[in-house]
């Protein structure tokens, strides 16, 4: 079992060492030591209905999850990809405030140790966003703002690492979506940007402060469940990938994902995957190639 301590960054010049998150976390890990571990990334896109949860399992044992989608689907979700017997998570991502993104953390937090949380700074003023926040504090989790710059180093051995692209500004006056947080998860040649639901504004932004290299990724997460709003022509150029998923619920009300973005991925010539069709969407990659779990 490997237990390289948990890596927080701002890229230069200093660098935060968080030592063993909780005695809870520790014994998840331990738990995971009874599991014959490989070099493999897992990266589940969940099928949590017309929501966004994506949860990653590093080759050390180190998981993370990414949103949760609305209600508390994200549950039963989460037992098809981790064991039964493993009741911690050391960190979640709350991306922004929507109820699509964060209303089953609550259960989560009720139901798993949690090491710490991200979040994008910026306070939400509904009753969903006042439960979160609610158990961040009952359950005394650690709450950290992700911002462009931030690096997250899930494991160190293996050089897999987020990093956090956006925000890169003030965006506590900014649309819900367009303060997401949007990270790109590095794994030897292997990458996956996941842009939750950022407009086209903040992929502007981004592709503004950014090389096409360090957005260039393997896998796209589709911004806003592939709405029109989102995933514009230039961004897919730049970010060129060989495949793209979509996370959203079958038959919603919004028509998602859109004609018009289904178009600009048929005129790149960008093939894609959608839970609403496909359910959970499970990719492994060893950092030198990629496939999909079946």
């Amino acid at each position: 079992m490997e237990k390289d301590s948990l890596y927080i960054s701002k890229y230069w010049p200093q660098i935060v060492v968080l030592g063993l998150l909780t005695s809870a976390v520790f014994l998840g890990h331990l738990s995971f030591s009874l599991n014959k571990h490989s070099d493999l990334l897992k990266v589940a896109f969940l099928d949590v209905g017309q929501g966004d949860s994506i949860y990653i399992e590093a080759p050390n044992g180190r998981q993370m999850l990414i949103d949760s989608g609305p209600g508390n689907t994200v549950l039963s979700k989460l037992s098809e990809v981790m064991p039964f017997y493993d009741r911690s998570i050391d960190i979640l991502l709350a991306t922004h405030a929507d109820a699509d993104h964060i209303s089953g953390f609550p259960s989560i937090m009720d139901h798993y140790s949690i090491g710490l949380i991200f979040e994008n700074g910026v306070d939400g003023t509904t009753a969903t966003y006042g439960r979160l926040e609610d158990k961040i504090s009952e359950y005394k989790i650690q709450k950290l703002i992700a911002h462009r710059g931030t690096r997250i180093v899930l494991d160190q051995a293996r050089n897999i690492y987020i990093d956090i692209l956006a925000p890169d500004r003030d965006v506590s006056k900014a649309d819900s979506n367009d303060g997401s947080i949007v990270c790109r998860l590095l794994y030897g040649s292997e990458s996956f940007m996941l842009t939750v639901d950022a407009t086209m504004k903040t992929e502007g932004w981004i592709l503004a402060d950014n090389s096409p290299e360090s957005i260039h990724s393997t896998i796209l997460k589709l911004g806003h469940h592939g709405s029109k709003y989102s995933s514009s022509t230039p961004w897919l150029q730049v970010v060129h990938p060989d495949e793209a998923i979509i996370s959203a619920g079958l038959h919603n009300k919004y028509g998602h994902p859109s004609s018009d973005t289904l178009d600009r991925l048929a005129s790149l010539n960008i093939p894609y995957l959608a839970t609403l069709g496909k359910g959970s969407i499970i990719f492994e990659t060893d950092g030198r190639s990629i496939k999909e779990a079946k």
